[in-house]
Formats: C-alpha cells, structure tokens, sequence
C-alpha cells in the first residue's frame, strides 16, 4: 500500500467563510478521530491531499507542527462540479491495529461465449487488514463465466492477514444475459401512437 508524508497545521478558524479562505490558498479542512480521544481539526495542503488520495486507502504520515500522526482517509467530501476537496475525515490507526476498509474490486479474464454482461454487486470489497498493509485493490477472474454464474466474497483470493467484513455468502459479481430492448420500444412507440390518436 502507498504511503505518503504530509504536513498539517492546527485549525483555528471556523465557518463557511473560514473553509473558503482555506480553499483560496489551496488549503482543505479536516477532522482526525479514533481511538476515543477528542477529535483533532486540521489543515492540509490540498495539492498534497489530491496526490496522496489517487491511492486507495493511502497511509498517511502527518505532521501536525511537529507531532506525528498515523492515519488513513475515512471520508472525502468534494465539490461536486469541479471536484476539488471540501473537507477531510482521517482516522488514527496504529500500527498492527486492524481496521475495516473497503478496497476496490477488479475484474480480469473474458466472459464466456454470449452476450452475457457482469454486474459488480460490489464495487468495493468490505475487508478488515492490518492498518499498515491494507491492499490496494483486489483483482478476480472472470475467465468462461456465464449468465447466471456468480462470485461469492468466500470465492475471492485475499491476500495475507486481509479477512473478509461481510459474510462469504454475499453475491459480489454476477453474469447477467443481456436483455434485448428492441420488442418493448416499439410496443411503447405504438401505445404513444394511439394516445396521440385518442387525442
């Protein structure tokens, strides 16, 4: 897993107009929590925090003026039309300390013959892993799979000291035979016709 140094500040200002000071020196708010100790708020550098975020549950290394924390993201708020970082949830973890994250599921190999079309049930695997070695991703096969042929999260090969946080029954791809839509347009275009008609 990536690991990434980034320095912070103790955030001081508070408010809407405060968090859009922040964003016009490239600064994004943030909040640090665990380990039941009173929540932290921080600023950090959002060029930095864009870079680090690139990676899927990225180790952070902050220094918050001089004091050393461990963290990783919890939550990302972005802005939903340029999608610039709005504010920042970060959790403490130590090393060791196991942590439930969700880590993005890629699919390799070829569908068998047909038109068949995979669904991702999930997107993202729930997984408990040791704080300091969460995977980056997890890739399954797909090889000859077909309509109605699914894979279970007990299906999927995790890597060492990454357990599953869902049940292994749970679908979290399957093969879907693709529907032809050509027969329901038209019976649709004809009941319009007829409505335009009554008209």
């Amino acid at each position: 897993m990536a690991e990434v140094n980034v320095a912070a500040t103790v955030r001081t200002e508070f408010g809407k107009g405060a968090s859009r000071r922040l964003r016009q020196v490239e600064k994004v708010p943030a909040v640090i929590y665990g380990h039941g100790a009173e929540p932290v708020h921080v600023v950090l550098p959002s060029y930095d925090m864009m870079m680090a975020l690139k990676n899927s549950n990225v180790l952070i290394n902050l220094d918050i003026e001089g004091k050393k924390e461990l963290v990783i993201p919890k939550a990302v708020q972005r802005e939903a039309i340029r999608g610039f970082l709005v504010h920042i949830d970060l959790l403490t973890v130590k090393k060791g300390e196991k942590v439930n994250v969700e880590v993005p599921l890629h699919t390799e190999g070829d569908l068998g013959p047909g038109q068949n079309l995979v669904e991702h049930v999930y997107n993202a695997l729930p997984v408990e892993a040791e704080a300091t070695h969460i995977p980056e991703s997890v890739t399954v096969s797909i090889e000859g799979l077909v309509a109605g042929d699914q894979i279970l999260a007990k299906d999927i090969p995790l890597p060492k000291g990454t357990s599953l946080a869902i049940e292994g029954e749970e679908t979290v791809i399957q093969v879907l035979a693709a529907q032809a839509e050509e027969p329901a347009a038209e019976g649709e275009g004809a009941e319009g016709e007829g409505e335009a008609a009554a008209e």
